[in-house]
């Protein structure tokens, strides 16, 4: 028992150095004024919960968690929804139509989010030459400043894109594992493909739709270079998330103090929504 015990101890330590510490200082850092510049820099004061006070008062912050949630929802939904449209598609095929359809859609995924943002700029890029202005154009419809009059759906349906090809393998796997013979059946005694799907399919794989709907969420509250590159926060504030307005806080004003207590917040929403996703899926 005591050697079992032993071989833990790695694991345990290189968790406790790269992830407990770190939360750790950054909770610390929380209560300080920690800067990179001014007197704060070479004056590190404890100040309680004064960073937490002016999250309160601070009009930015609050439209942040707004750029959040929705960014968050939107993201969610459409990748949930896409994946699982992609997957139904998908399903039955023969393997060389799996195959290579796979491979197309994987390619958004496996993009660095840095390359992914690069190429959604150009997708949504100036009245004048971006692509779905020229496509838009085709049927007669006026350019539109995407990254400028809809920035916030903009870096959504970007996220979305890139995003997509995780659900739509976890879906994938999920449908193939559900008996062909209960579709038959239902779909015999009278019942169309809505039914069959909210009734037949959905209950069988709802652990999966649970699971993948978490993990989506809590790699979306993090996403920060696909919105940076793509906006850098803007314009006027409107796809600034809190990791962008983290960042802007903590390495642009040098507020490192002020940016911990958002990393902070940040953290305790992702586990809260975890903790949410956990009892709805127990119940």
């Amino acid at each position: 028992m005591v050697y079992k015990t032993w071989m833990l101890w790695p694991a345990v330590i290189l968790l406790a150095i790269f992830f407990i510490w770190p939360i750790a200082m950054a909770l610390y850092y929380s209560f300080t004024n920690l800067a990179l510049s001014g007197a704060a820099a070479k004056n590190l004061q404890f100040i309680g919960l004064a960073n937490y006070a002016r999250m309160l008062k601070d009009g930015n912050m609050l439209k942040s968690v707004r750029a959040t949630l929705v960014f968050l929802i939107g993201s969610v939904i459409g990748q949930t929804v896409l994946g699982f449209f992609m997957a139904s598609l998908m399903k039955d095929k023969n393997t060389n139509f799996r195959r290579i359809t796979g491979s197309c859609v994987l390619t958004g995924w496996v993009m660095p989010e840095v390359v992914a943002a690069i190429c959604m700029y150009a997708f949504f890029y100036s009245k004048d030459i971006g692509t779905v202005n020229r496509m838009i154009g085709v049927f007669g419809l006026k350019p539109v400043a995407w990254l400028y009059e809809h920035a916030l759906l903009s870096v959504t349906v970007a996220n979305i894109w890139h995003g997509a090809a995780y659900s739509m393998l976890v879906f994938q796997a999920a449908l193939d594992n559900v008996p062909a013979d209960t579709t038959e059946s239902a779909m015999l005694d009278g019942a169309n493909r809505w039914h069959t799907l909210f009734y037949i399919i959905i209950p069988q794989i709802k652990g999966t739709v649970f699971s993948n709907t978490m993990l989506i969420t809590l790699k979306t509250i993090g996403v920060f270079d696909l919105i940076f590159t793509m906006t850098g926060g803007g314009p006027a504030g409107k796809t600034q998330t809190l990791p962008v307005y983290m960042y802007l806080q903590a390495f642009k004003s040098f507020q490192l103090g002020y940016g911990s207590a958002i990393s902070v917040v940040l953290l305790a929403l992702g586990i809260a929504l975890s903790v949410l996703y956990t009892r709805v899926y127990r119940e």
